[in-house]
């Protein structure tokens, strides 16, 4: 399908339209400079309006002058002088030295160093080759080399990027966004009033000065670094919290980029300044790695008196009972030591949670994968009117509500969170979120993504946990969405009515802080939750499903399947079998006929795909994916539900691999050879439930072979 075409002047038209929302939506927080600015670009031509858009619209504020040729453009030359002349564009300067070296290509910065004879190395990555010309040349010097005078500068920014702010809520450098929204690439929401993202010109600017800063520190420059350290010393502090929240991101980034060039009081005095958890920890790393103990135990204390967040109590915790009362094992080792082992059957390396989840299963477990998709399909279900249906969206390219980037959630929505919360405590929520499934399914949102909407288990877990613990959860949700937003556990199990959320740790896994906040958090309001360690080994009681299919051809992407044939096999014994013709929906060369005997008539009257789809998947079950090279048949049969828009994943085992490992030095290891050297039937050669009989015979060769391999070593 080929994308539409935009119009000639289409970014002149979002333009346009940027800058009329603001004014209708923002317009008691615009200053007098930015009515100037929106007065100054109406006044202009249309060609010097597209120019100066053009230029907004690409990367940076520099440009060479032979860059600018537009052919809807008449005279790219007289609209740059008019440009200079209202002082919307200059030449370069000094200060625009750094920026301007870091437009320029690696060869060009080499071809810089070459002329000033300065011994600059092509080995070198750009970022370092940039600072070194940087040190190194002169402006004046540098200028000559490159040709500055081709150069112009977009000036005075400033007006225009709050403008944009305002509407975007981050520092965009253009209007690309729109065009994207026109031409069907990205998908804007459809609320249907939008509100000011900013309750006054004090908050919009505090956050806008530190959202700047963020995007600003992009370049390694230790002057710039420390530039931004003076400002952010500097900066606003009556923003709210949310121009904290972004303050703290900006000072801690500073302060480790100052840290790790070893300018450390810098960085101690940043880090002290700012005093965010995560600003907290890096100093007590810092005055600890420095020697200066009494000060990190100081500063320990006083965030295990008064953490900023559960994360930091932890850290906290940990890192002074380590340091300071010699306990030798961190809380997050200690308690990955402690959990429980599940042995699960090797061939789950890359998906332990899959196995987990089966043996939970076969031991009378409901298991579900949740991790944090459980909590914020809760979250966004219950909330749903007061996030997306309240003005908490502030243009169509939002997604996530304001409210819960600014903290405000709980306190602008605090009767109408009580109430529901009481729901939750009365057992009495499910209802709601039935309701806004039914009445909004499918409205994409930055919450949740209905594609992993699980009802049933919302339906498990508010049926079976206490509805205090879930409360309680969700109300810590409300008080800080982000900080709750990632870490929970992979598993919900629920056996005997007991509901248990359970992280999976593999062999050479850790436990993130986050996940222990989450774990500690779940334990604190009442709903269990611990560590699974993985032991991979043979495991007899592991099921298998072993598949051969037929197709029209050797190709997933075009050709079809004719017939799928499959055999579940346990503890080396036969316990399903599952066959069907399927109707490919094309002709069957008739060199594939000859192979395996299905006709274009056998398959008319069989099933499509679709029409199979759920039982198969439900044959599969738990199981592992078993065939004879089964890249061939997995990849048919993905590619059959990846044509539905679902996704179909399990762990896979190949027979002709295994057999190549287990019974090394056949000249042949095609099913038909292996079948004849082991005397294993094959009378239907290139029919799928004879060849997956056949396959599962060499499976069961394999298995056997592993599972005396691992008495072996058992013993």
């Amino acid at each position: 399908m080929s994308l539409p075409v935009l119009p000639t002047y289409y970014y002149l038209d979002h333009f346009t339209e940027m800058i009329s929302f603001v004014e209708a939506t923002y317009g008691v927080m615009l200053e007098a400079e930015h009515h100037a600015f929106i007065a100054l670009f109406r006044e202009l031509s249309k060609d010097e309006q597209c120019l100066f858009i053009r230029m907004i619209n690409r990367r940076g504020d520099i440009f060479a002058k032979s860059a600018l040729s537009y052919q809807e453009i008449a005279d790219t030359e007289a609209a740059t002088q008019t440009l200079r002349l209202k002082g919307l564009i200059r030449s370069l300067a000094e200060p625009d030295y750094l920026a301007w070296l870091a437009t320029m290509k690696k060869d060009t910065l080499l071809a810089i160093a070459t002329a000033a004879a300065i011994d600059a190395r092509a080995s070198w990555a750009k970022a370092k080759l940039l600072t070194y010309v940087h040190e190194n040349i002169g402006f004046d010097e540098a200028s000559t080399y490159a040709k500055a005078d081709t150069y112009i500068v977009v000036s005075n920014t400033e007006p225009l990027a709050f403008l944009l702010y305002l509407y975007f809520g981050k520092t965009h450098d253009d209007l690309k966004s729109f065009a994207l929204r026109d031409l069907g690439v990205i998908r804007t929401n459809d609320a249907s009033g939008f509100k000011a993202r900013f309750g006054d010109a004090g908050e919009a600017r505090a956050c806008f000065f530190y959202s700047r800063w963020i995007d600003r520190i992009s370049i390694p420059s230790l002057p710039l670094y420390h530039e931004a350290a003076a400002a952010l010393k500097a900066g606003p502090t009556n923003g709210g919290d949310y121009a904290r929240t972004l303050r703290e991101r900006a000072g801690y980034n500073v302060a480790l980029f100052l840290e790790k060039q070893k300018d450390t009081q810098a960085a101690i005095d940043l880090y002290r300044l700012i005093a965010s958890p995560e600003c907290n920890e890096r100093l007590a790393r810092l005055l600890y790695s420095e020697s200066r103990k009494d000060e990190a135990k100081l500063l320990l204390e006083q965030m295990i008196d008064d953490p900023g967040s559960d994360d930091e109590h932890i850290f906290a915790t940990d890192f002074y009972a380590r340091k300071f009362e010699r306990q030798r094992t961190g809380i997050c080792t200690a308690l990955l030591r402690a959990g429980r082992t599940i042995t699960v059957d090797e061939n789950h390396r890359g998906n332990p949670e899959a196995g987990v989840a089966g043996v939970l299963r076969r031991d009378g477990h409901t298991v579900y994968y949740t991790e944090n998709l459980l909590w914020h399909n809760l979250f966004g279900l219950l909330f749903w009117d007061e996030l997306f249906e309240s003005g908490q969206l502030h243009s169509g390219f939002d997604w996530l509500p304001q409210c819960l980037r600014n903290k405000s959630f709980a306190a602008t929505f605090a009767s109408e969170i009580a109430r529901k919360l009481d729901a939750v405590r009365a057992n009495q929520a499910l209802p709601l979120l039935l309701k806004t499934v039914a009445a909004r399914y499918g409205r994409p949102n930055g919450v949740f993504s209905w594609n992993y909407l699980n009802v049933d288990a919302l339906r498990e877990l508010l049926a079976f946990a206490a509805p205090d613990a879930v409360a309680s959860i969700v109300e810590l949700m409300c008080r800080d969405f982000l900080a709750l937003r990632d870490g929970f556990p992979d598993l919900m199990s629920i056996k005997d009515g007991q509901v248990a959320f359970i992280e999976v740790k593999a062999e050479g896994d850790v436990v993130r802080r986050n996940q222990l906040t989450r774990l500690r958090q779940l334990q604190a309001a009442g709903l269990a939750g611990e560590i699974c360690r993985v032991d991979y080994r043979f495991d007899p009681g592991q099921v298998y499903v072993v598949v051969d299919i037929e197709t029209t051809g050797g190709w997933a992407p075009a050709d079809r399947i004719t017939e799928i044939g499959a055999v579940k096999i346990q503890n080396h014994k036969v316990i399903g079998e599952w066959q069907t013709l399927l109707n490919p929906q094309r002709l069957i060369p008739a060199g594939i006929t000859r192979l395996t005997g299905i006709t274009n008539e056998m398959v008319r009257d069989a099933p499509l795909f679709a029409e199979v789809a759920d039982d198969f998947l439900a044959f599969m079950d738990d199981a592992v994916f078993v065939a004879h090279n089964v890249n061939f048949d997995y990849g048919f049969i993905s590619k059959e539900y990846e044509r539905l828009e679902r996704r179909f994943r399990f762990p896979k085992f190949c027979t002709c691999a295994g057999m190549r490992r287990s019974y090394p030095g056949h000249k042949s290891y095609s099913l038909g050879k292996l079948c004849g050297i082991y005397e294993i039937d094959l009378v239907n050669h290139h029919r799928a439930m004879c060849d997956a009989k056949a396959a599962a015979h060499l499976l069961n060769l394999i298995n056997r072979k592993r599972e005396g391999t691992h008495l072996k070593k058992a013993a």
